[in-house]
């Protein structure tokens, strides 16, 4: 698997805000957004599994 670069554009605030979050747990705004983002898109996924076993076996 390769690595993209994903440039973003954010407000003063919203910037100071990750910092301060990222800097709770020792790690850079960089990690913390993609940690956060690996993080959403897995619950996605797994409530997509939940659903399709409920479909699958029939919603209790």
């Amino acid at each position: 698997m390769g690595t993209s670069v994903l440039s973003l554009r954010i407000d003063g605030e919203l910037h100071e805000r990750l910092k301060r979050r990222a800097a709770k747990r020792g790690m850079s705004v960089q990690d913390y957004v993609v940690r956060t983002l690996m993080r959403d898109d897995f619950d996605e996924r797994l409530e997509a599994a939940v659903d399709e076993v409920q479909r699958f076996y029939g919603a209790a």
